[in-house]
């Protein structure tokens, strides 16, 4: 969020009566409407750079997510949400995202919300020494992850997990990660 803005001033961009529309963001996950959105993937070879949410976030607080998923303003350019929301929660500048396709998804996340979410997807590679600065009130926590020990923690303790990666890691892996997964 930016200066003076609270969580319903954000328009995001959803579908209403089958148009796209500004909404406000909490009442997309209320209502279940469809939005947009884009997930970011940090990667550093095979390894991914994850982060937990915050504990003062409105859904999901505490669990592991990708590297940074946000939803785009009304009107704001995914590439440029991508750069925007990087270096807002984890302080990343001066990286190339690749834009790697588009995944829909709709999950519930719990105290009846619902994320509904035609997602661009982006991946951006790195080396583990990225430097990082951590919006807390945003992120609590990062860290580095080879993706096959991160299929084998989501198998053992998927509850610590957003729903949102153990969706794109059960079935986007090979959008997301090539042949390297």
């Amino acid at each position: 969020m930016r200066d003076g803005e609270t969580m319903t001033d954000i328009m995001i961009p959803a579908w209403v009566d089958g148009m796209l529309q500004p909404v406000e963001k909490l009442d997309a996950h209320l209502r279940g409407l469809r939005h947009k959105a884009v997930s970011v993937f940090v990667m550093a070879g095979d390894m991914m750079l994850i982060q937990r949410r915050a504990l003062g976030k409105y859904h999901t607080p505490g669990l592991w997510a990708n590297t940074c998923c946000t939803h785009p303003e009304w009107d704001e350019p995914d590439a440029v949400c991508v750069s925007r929301r990087l270096e807002e929660e984890l302080g990343i500048t001066d990286v190339q995202a690749q834009y790697r396709g588009q995944v829909e998804y709709r999950a519930d996340v719990g105290g009846g919300l619902t994320e509904h979410e035609l997602v661009e997807v982006f991946v951006v590679e790195a080396t583990q020494d990225l430097p990082l600065a951590l919006n807390s009130d945003e992120v609590m926590d990062t860290r580095w992850v080879h993706t096959s020990s991160l299929r084998e923690e989501l198998a053992a303790t998927p509850e610590v997990f957003t729903p949102w990666l153990r969706i794109y890691m059960a079935e986007h892996s090979a959008l997301i990660f090539g042949d390297q997964s």
